[in-house]
């Protein structure tokens, strides 16, 4: 296609007949991604990235499609793509969601603080993690491919594609490919490395050392802390073999990570139910005995005490200690059936960013069970049915963890029970539907 300055005389002229070429964002020599609007009304911003249409054009065209179908938060959304000829030049196009930035325009100016790494390594996880469980690899994470939409973080879409497909590219681009992309070798732990050599980027600007031909030479920087530093060891093996997994990188950065958290986090919840039942009667009792203890004083009647009532019998010559009448049970509340079902005391809904629910299409439906001990707190919860995406099972699995119930009764006892809650995630909200299961 030439060069940088060739792409920005596009500027100002329109992809096929409907999306106009606004601003030039950036690019290369072989590509170009420029800012546009959807048709709507209003017009929504979007980015359209333009690449020459190369002898493989249809492969990457599918490529795009079947990106287009997936459904992340932290993956950029495509909306279109197609081909067309601009003055004589068969082009591709990819119109996608509109980033505000991406990390590449940070690392010049600043690296990260460790806190910063820690914030950005969930989420491009999760991305990656979906990916892999469908059999794709992302292949070129790498800090330009990084970026902010909202307040959220996303990994770009479309270089997307399946180890099969991809593995005849033979190239490698820069040091964030692994060694083997040179030999076309693409897989799932090439994109390890990838996160290896970003992490150290993230951290110190730059990742050099990652083009080492061996392992001795690339020796991470000890200024790098820890759990960045043994994360990027573990990442930057030659070996693709010997590379660490995506559940071993999330072990390193939340060592402590437990299924239910030992003390909720801020909002904190709200005190346990308190079994009002006992609480009643045992009241009940203590009024009682008191008043008997009041009335009916232990030891002998003193002289000037009045005569007894004419209903009561007289005392006898030799005083002894009055017994205490038959006391009427005081009438005790209806009792429950002799298993009571329990009940939803407080139910908390998941945080989710509006960003974040604007990628949904359709309804997202996540299913979690938790269970509950006798006092009505939530023990343990997992994901029964997790849906389509790791980072809004997540948060529907801290949800459930601090739900409260009151407790079923089993022949008059407190006992423990097992809850299933299905969250139904839309653009409009989330619902909720518990349903008492049985153990």
């Amino acid at each position: 296609m030439g060069n940088v300055e060739s792409w920005r005389a596009w500027e100002g002229r329109v992809v096929d007949g409907k999306f106009p070429l606004r601003q030039y964002l950036g690019g290369s020599d072989h590509s170009a991604v420029f800012q546009t609007e959807r048709p709507g009304q209003p017009p929504q911003k979007a980015a359209i990235k333009l690449i020459a249409a190369e002898p493989d054009a249809a492969t990457q065209l599918s490529r795009w499609r079947a990106a287009a179908q997936l459904s992340h938060p932290n993956l950029i959304r495509i909306f279109e793509t197609g081909r067309f000829s601009m003055s004589g030049t068969p082009v591709l196009y990819l119109v996608m969601e509109c980033a505000e930035e991406d990390l590449s325009q940070i690392l010049p100016h600043r690296s990260l603080a460790p806190a910063e790494v820690t914030d950005l390594l969930p989420p491009l996880l999760d991305a990656l993690s979906y990916l892999h469980d469908k059999g794709l690899v992302h292949r070129r994470i790498k800090p330009s491919n990084i970026l902010a939409v909202g307040d959220l973080l996303k990994l770009s879409s479309d270089q997307i594609a399946s180890p099969s497909e991809s593995s005849a590219a033979g190239k490698r681009h820069d040091v964030y490919d692994a060694p083997e992309t040179a030999a076309g070798i693409v897989s799932s732990a090439g994109d390890l490395w990838s996160v290896g050599a970003t992490v150290v980027a993230t951290l110190t600007q730059n990742a050099p050392f990652a083009d080492a031909v061996s392992e001795s030479e690339r020796g991470v920087a000890a200024t790098i802390p820890e759990p960045f530093r043994g994360i990027a060891r573990e990442c930057l093996h030659l070996d693709p073999k010997r590379r660490c997994s995506i559940a071993e990188i999330q072990a390193r950065l939340h060592p402590a990570a437990r299924s239910v958290p030992a003390k909720p986090e801020a909002p904190p919840p709200p005190p346990r139910p308190i079994n009002r039942k006992a609480l009643i009667v045992g009241a009940l009792v203590v009024a009682v005995v008191v008043g008997l203890i009041a009335f009916y004083p232990r030891g002998k009647k003193s002289p000037a005490q009045p005569a007894p009532s004419v209903d009561q019998p007289a005392p006898q010559s030799t005083p002894a200690p009055t017994p205490a009448p038959p006391v009427r049970k005081p009438a005790e509340p209806p009792k429950r059936a002799a298993d009571s079902r329990g009940d939803v005391v407080h139910q908390v809904l998941p945080d989710i960013p509006r960003s974040a629910l604007n990628t949904i299409n359709g309804t997202i439906k996540i299913a979690a069970r938790v269970e509950v001990d006798a006092s009505g707190r939530v023990t343990s919860a997992k994901l029964t049915s997790p849906g389509p995406s790791k980072y809004f099972a997540n948060l529907v699995l801290r949800a459930a963890e601090h739900w409260e119930f009151s407790p079923p009764e089993v022949n008059g006892q407190a006992a423990a029970s097992a809850w299933l809650l299905r969250f139904r995630l839309k653009r409009s909200g989330t619902q909720v539907s518990p349903e008492r299961v049985k153990h």
